[in-house]
């Protein structure tokens, strides 16, 4: 096939304006293609840990509540709403730090810091994305959507809260933790015992990855008032979070005593704690690289927990 220029004089005024329409059409797809990057960095797509983060303690309620057997449905329906969810709270976290990011090193890059993406254009997108999450709550039960209103606030309120609350960790625990007893409710609709230990649990855990992920920005965010338990913490930040390890791991033993649980999932909390102690070495100079690393890391306490659950719902059918 002969490969049309419009360079060539010999060409006519039809294949001139068709030249004309395919280099438009190649502008517009390469600046469509460009646009619909910056949302997915916006979105935080292209680094999933916070997806990891939320979803290991939602898959914790699920199993719970299902005793092993959730509905594929609402498998599908958590799974979808964590990724929107996360993805909206990253757009309005970004949008309301706008004009801090580009005064932290590890943030100046960001889209809306950097203007490749306008304050506008972030609330369009977390509009859109709200919009989603409250489709797939219509598709869940009467108390679930209940309870997704108050996830909905926690969401918005988490951005504007490390700007006056000295523990806003504990408000991003709550948002992070809320799909524990929306799982319950959605599985078996209420929510009993076993689901507020979980989100206790989901909570403490929370607040101690949080708290490395605030170490690494630590001298920034005095700089520029931004509040955090790394700062609250001080220099007994690495025993504070050793004691909330503690707590959490005594919280996993009871939740494995309340839903009688096998020595699958016990084997998994030894192997819990043993990275807990790996994540306070990787801190253990209080070097934003370690911090970084710990942070990243503790997704994997979230999948030995979940590896430990489902085994036992896989070997011990007749227990569940």
């Amino acid at each position: 096939m002969q490969r049309l220029s419009c360079d060539d004089g010999s060409v006519t005024p039809v294949d001139m304006g068709k030249c004309k329409l395919f280099a438009l059409m190649q502008i517009f797809k390469s600046k469509l293609i460009w646009r619909l990057c910056n949302y997915s960095k916006l979105m935080r797509i292209n680094k999933p840990i916070g997806i990891w983060l939320l979803l290991w303690p939602t898959l914790w309620a699920l199993w719970l509540a299902s005793e092993g057997t959730p509905n594929q449905g609402i498998f599908v329906i958590f799974i979808l709403g964590v990724i929107i969810m996360r993805s909206a709270g990253c757009v309005l976290n970004d949008y309301v730090d706008r004009k801090i990011d580009p005064y932290v090193e590890r943030t100046q890059n960001r889209p809306i810091a950097s203007e490749v993406v306008t304050p506008l254009e972030a609330l369009i997108l977390f509009a859109a994305l709200s919009l989603i999450a409250i489709g797939l709550a219509t598709m869940l039960n009467k108390q679930t959507q209940l309870l997704a209103i108050v996830a909905g606030g926690l969401t918005i309120t988490y951005p504007f809260v490390k700007h006056y609350f000295s523990i806003p960790q504990l408000i991003l625990g709550a948002a992070f933790g809320w799909a524990v007893p929306m799982a319950f409710t959605a599985e078996t609709g209420k929510t009993s015992e076993l689901a507020w230990l979980v989100f206790g649990s989901t909570m403490i855990w929370v607040i101690i990855y949080d708290t490395f992920y605030a170490m690494v920005d630590r001298e920034d965010d005095l700089k520029i008032g931004v509040k955090s338990t790394a700062i609250l913490f001080g220099n007994f930040d690495l025993f504070v979070i050793a004691g909330l390890q503690v707590l959490m791991l005594l919280a996993l033993i009871m939740i494995g005593y309340l839903a009688e649980l096998s020595v699958w999932y016990y084997a998994s909390i030894f192997f819990a704690a043993g990275f807990m102690v790996y994540h306070l070495w990787l801190a253990r100079d209080r070097q934003p690289e370690g911090c970084f690393a710990a942070f990243l890391n503790n997704h994997i306490i979230g999948l030995i927990v979940f590896i430990g659950l489902l085994l036992h719902y896989t070997f011990n059918p007749s227990i569940a």
